[in-house]
């Protein structure tokens, strides 16, 4: 895979597409501000994390961000994301498949969805989640992050200075409310 154009976002160097910003809009549009923010973080978390961790530093990053931006989908208010019958975690990875498939056809073969339908699939079950490809792995890191903070990322590979960063530009703010509103809405 040829190498991405980039940009510095919260001091975190991440590919700068076409589909990733389509990736921001569609998670915008479809999630309320504090989940919104959320995702953003668990994007930021997960670059920060790894490209610190040597095993990591090789995987798709574009498939990394979206998987990361749209892993939250299965919590939107769009009924037409939702499903009657299914997790939250496989309606989101399911309506990542949807706008990959929408917006992406010619640049997202087989392998590529399932990398990120994984990835959204299992960001809840990390004990599986840690034993597949890096790009599941780093969408992983990034969402845990988010909900354990500095102290719960190994290795050192997250700095305070850089968790602080982060916030700056995807602010917690009404974050624990915001969740707690979606899991009564579930």
């Amino acid at each position: 895979m040829s190498a991405l154009p980039t940009r510095v976002y919260g001091g975190v160097t991440v590919p700068d597409t076409p589909l990733i910003t389509k990736a921001l809009d569609f998670a915008k549009a479809n999630l309320k501000e504090p989940l919104y923010n959320h995702v953003v973080r668990s994007w930021l978390f997960g670059f920060i994390i790894a490209d610190k961790a040597p095993p990591l530093q090789n995987r798709d990053r574009e498939a990394h961000s979206v998987a990361a931006i749209l892993h939250d989908l299965g919590w939107s208010s769009n009924q037409e994301l939702i499903s009657a019958d299914k997790r939250f975690e496989v309606d989101g990875a399911n309506g990542a498949r949807a706008f990959l498939q929408r917006e992406a056809s010619d640049s997202f073969d087989v392998h590529r969805l399932q990398l990120v339908w994984d990835a959204i699939a299992l960001h809840t079950t990390r004990s599986i989640a840690l034993h597949k490809e890096p790009e599941v792995v780093a969408t992983s890191y990034g969402i845990t992050t988010d909900f354990g903070g500095v102290k719960g990322v190994p290795m050192g590979l997250l700095t305070q200075e850089e968790y602080d960063a982060v916030l700056k530009v995807a602010p917690r703010a009404g974050f624990k409310d915001g969740c707690r509103e979606v899991l009564m809405e579930l």
